[in-house]
């Protein structure tokens, strides 16, 4: 396992021997604590052995509310913010971590459609994942390349597309932890800090979902009490297939957190009999192609987008004018 070690080691067996303890016997760490911890393995300075136990027995034990709020903290001071540029609507980040394996990944549809309505759109995650088709790989075959550095996405911005930032490029550090899910085989808390981190200096709306019901308490938890206000806001849903869009063929529900606040958005829908027009196939070169021609008019955008694309503007409108 390689990674940045630095010659000032991180003693870290007084972590590993409160959560180490399995599911029932772990004591969490407070938020203090989490942010020292994560920080160090952010910078590299906590050896192999030891970074190895501590992913694991967070993976067994499951991460609090405090941890998840120290690992943040640290997170987000690990990188360089970007700017927000001037306009009606604050910033949407929508992470992309997942991809899709059958369904058509229609998570650059939503980006562009916010886009298209001047909204600053980031999107952040992977650009490649064996076995599913990513976010990367559609808005590759639609044409955009991907932003390397602030600057180049802040130039982005500026003509109002939609920006791609590989997670190596926005945080690397995180991505180095990231990485570790290649070689022990399970993922780690990164997995989930990825998907609600605020890569804004100011204030930007999240649009952030979860996959297992554990970690929609965790989460609303955090946003309820734990998330500071003054980063923005943020919407929560199941994913679908893990991406933040909603699903072309049935609502899922959306929450909104704000300043503590938790309101329910959009309900869940109801199974329907008749599907509505989707991509013929999951490919990003079939996918980029409808979606080019549903932004031209000659394909019906699915509903339950549209009106997450409504409900993100909203908000994201609010945002900047409060």
């Amino acid at each position: 396992m390689e990674h940045a070690q630095t010659d000032q080691s991180f003693p870290a067996a007084r972590f590993i021997k409160e959560i180490g303890r399995g599911r029932k016997g772990a004591r969490s760490m407070s938020r203090d604590d989490a942010r020292e911890l994560y920080a160090a393995m952010l910078d590299g300075r906590v050896a192999d052995l030891e970074l190895g136990a501590i992913v694991l027995a967070l993976r067994i034990k499951g991460e609090s509310v405090d941890e998840i709020a120290g690992f943040l903290d640290a997170a987000e001071a690990s990188f360089e913010k970007l700017a927000a540029p001037e306009g009606e609507y604050a910033p949407i980040v929508i992470p992309s971590y997942n991809g899709s394996r059958q369904m058509p990944n229609l998570t650059p549809l939503l980006a562009l459609l916010l886009a298209q309505r001047g909204a600053p759109v980031l999107i952040h995650g992977v650009t490649r994942d064996r076995g599913r088709v990513t976010t990367a790989e559609i808005l590759q075959a639609l044409g955009f390349s991907f932003a390397q550095t602030v600057q180049e996405a802040q130039q982005c911005f500026a003509r109002r597309m939609p920006v791609f930032m590989p997670i190596e490029a926005l945080a690397p550090r995180m991505a180095r932890l990231l990485a570790l899910r290649r070689i022990l085989g399970v993922r780690n808390s990164t997995h989930t800090l990825v998907k609600i981190l605020q890569p804004f200096a100011g204030p930007a709306l999240r649009l952030t979902s979860y996959t297992h019901p554990e970690y929609l308490d965790m989460l609303s938890a955090y946003f309820s009490s734990a998330a500071p206000a003054a980063r923005g806001d943020a919407f929560l849903m199941r994913g679908t297939e893990g991406e933040t869009v909603a699903n072309a063929k049935r609502a899922q529900q959306i929450e909104w957190f704000h300043d503590h606040t938790r309101t329910v958005l959009v309900q869940k829908q109801e199974p329907v009999d008749e599907m509505p027009p989707l991509p013929s196939s999951a490919d990003a070169e079939t996918t980029a192609a409808w979606i080019s021609e549903a932004l031209h008019g000659s394909r019906p955008i699915p509903e339950s987008i549209a009106d997450q694309a409504e409900h993100c503007l909203q908000v994201a409108s609010r945002l900047r004018a409060s």
